[in-house]
């Protein structure tokens, strides 16, 4: 006989979950419980729901295995919900246990009670609740299945407090086996047929199911065919940037000669990615339903294809499958777009080239550091804000996996994120990057990091404003600055009372040194950075943004 707790918490282990996050409840003691007799699961301690979901979230798209949470009732439930969202709109595997009052008090507003379907079924995959004690391992098996498939996403499991302390002799469910649709010969030698006639064709990679070994395939392919490849938005790390193929970032701040070759296109072959809002700069790259562009869709999830827009040629396949398939297609004889790929190339390398800034500290200069003096399988994380610019214009991602960032544009991800990497890749430096609103919206799980001894380094983007609303303020209502100024705390100060290590930078020459200092640090690492309010994004200064908007 069992406790429900330990059912549950077997079932996890079933299904290889090495790590769980929590800020606890006394709704889920039984499952506290498991866990202490469990010696194959890491529990960590989080100090805030937002925070803890957000590394649950990190956890699966830097493993591709579900992240799992567990938060209570109420208050801990809404505060996850920023981690949910974030898994909704990156497509990440995710399983959120939130623990629940006794099935007798249901519908009598009992303390901190909420309608767990209601509350998420918009945006999740899944939600349920576990009514009964017996049910457990077939929920969780259908969890990880419901996580893990398709278009992954997050599930949310309501765990009723007596469901969970109740005992019950139950098998345990074997380990969820997620199909992987692969393309027909037939719908192969259809996508050779449009590359054959193709002068101006283009790829853009991203979304679910992507690993080192489809990087090297796609990359192979591109090779081939010589053919450009970009990456959609917050997907930098999908293909080596210093390929010659890789032609640019297709999100916030996309190179105008990317932009136009992605209009221009005459075949867009698109692996993965859903086509969202950033990635086609509002839905003005490509054209709603039908695109200017004969475009072949390659999605894991049929109900995705043709969601927004119609395909010439949609594709119901994981990016490990179709990438495998490519090795089939011949390259012509003659490639008419060799120019354009190398034309493209060239564009994409003088974007790397740093323009200077306003202020003192100079981002671009700070990220090329970055980028130069970690190695290649260094992982940057970032949050939301316009400082991220900078981040994805002047760094080059060598490998998959090196990237954590939300296309969600969720503030507040980066230090959970860097938490989450270095818990799953303890041997690799982990850099976070994060506005000072960013950052305070999340700093809490600095304690977090402390507590595991997670040596990773957060550099705060300090520019005393929400940078972004800032510039979207001054473009509409220049001049008329409310809500987006900021006081901040000296954050090197704030970092050594968590007993991190804390330095702040003023100069960039004084940059790099800090920055070797953090790493070697042995604990985790904060650098401040006072950044020049003026330097609002990588190419326009925010009183030229306040001039040209005063004049429109």
């Amino acid at each position: 006989m069992r406790h429900g707790g330990k059912i549950l918490i077997n079932q996890l282990e079933a299904q290889g979950v090495t790590t769980a996050f929590t800020v606890p409840g006394e709704s889920f003691l039984a499952a506290l419980d498991g866990l202490y007799d469990s010696n194959r699961i890491r529990t960590i301690i989080c100090r805030q729901e937002g925070g803890a979901a957000m590394m649950a979230e990190a956890w699966g798209k830097a493993t591709g295995t579900p992240g799992i949470c567990f938060v209570t009732r109420g208050p801990g439930a809404a505060n996850a919900m920023s981690g949910l969202h974030v898994a909704q709109q990156d497509s990440t595997p995710m399983i959120l246990f939130v623990g629940l009052p006794n099935r007798r008090h249901e519908d009598r507003e009992a303390f901190q009670e909420i309608e767990t379907k209601q509350l998420f079924s918009s945006f999740v995959k899944w939600a349920a609740v576990i009514r009964s004690i017996d049910r457990i391992p077939e929920y969780v098996s259908r969890a990880f299945h419901v996580a893990s498939s398709g278009r992954p996403g997050p599930v949310v499991l309501g765990l009723p407090e007596d469901m969970l302390s109740s005992k019950a002799e139950v098998r345990d469910a074997r380990a969820a086996r997620v199909t992987e649709p692969a393309p027909s010969a037939a719908t192969m030698a259809e996508l050779a047929d449009l590359l054959a006639t193709a002068q101006r064709p283009l790829m853009i990679v991203g979304g679910p199911g992507w690993s080192p070994e489809v990087q090297s395939r796609i990359e192979r392919f591109a090779e081939r065919f010589d053919l450009p490849v970009a990456a959609a938005f917050r997907f930098q790390d999908y293909m080596d940037n210093r390929h010659p193929s890789y032609v640019g970032h297709a999100g916030i701040g996309i190179d105008a000669q990317l932009a136009a070759a992605i209009r221009d296109a005459d075949l867009l072959i698109v692996v993965g990615a859903r086509l969202g809002e950033m990635t086609t700069s509002g839905y003005t790259l490509v054209d709603i339903p039908n695109p200017a562009q004969r475009l072949v869709h390659v999605h894991p999830d049929p109900n995705e294809l043709g969601t927004v827009y119609a395909p010439d040629l949609p594709i119901t396949a994981t990016a490990a499958q179709f990438s495998a398939a490519l090795d089939s297609l011949k390259p012509p004889a003659q490639i008419p777009w060799k120019q354009r790929r190398a034309d493209l190339r060239a564009a994409y390398e003088a974007t790397l080239k740093p323009i200077p800034t306003p202020g003192a500290v100079q981002l671009e200069q700070v990220v090329r550091t970055v980028s130069e003096m970690l190695p290649q399988d260094g992982i940057v994380a970032s949050g939301a804000g316009n400082y991220t610019a900078f981040v994805h214009r002047y760094f080059q991602y060598k490998g998959y996996r090196t990237q954590l960032a939300p296309t969600s544009g969720s503030m507040g991800y980066g230090l959970p994120a860097a938490i989450a990497a270095k818990l799953a890749y303890p041997t690799r430096p982990v850099v976070a990057f994060a506005g000072d609103g960013c950052f305070m919206m999340t700093s809490q799980e600095l304690a977090t990091a402390v507590q595991y001894g997670l040596n990773i380094v957060t550099i705060i983007c300090n520019n005393g404003v929400y940078g972004t609303i800032r510039m979207h303020q001054e473009k509409k209502y220049p001049g008329r600055i409310v809500g987006t100024t900021l006081v901040n705390p000296d954050f090197a100060a704030f970092a050594r009372s968590f007993g991190a290590h804390g330095e702040t930078v003023s100069k960039t020459e004084e940059f790099r040194p800090a920055f070797e200092r953090a790493l070697a640090a042995g604990k985790p690492s904060v650098i401040d950075l006072k950044i020049d309010p003026e330097a609002i994004t990588p190419r326009q200064s925010l009183s030229e943004i306040r001039a040209s908007s005063s004049k429109g």
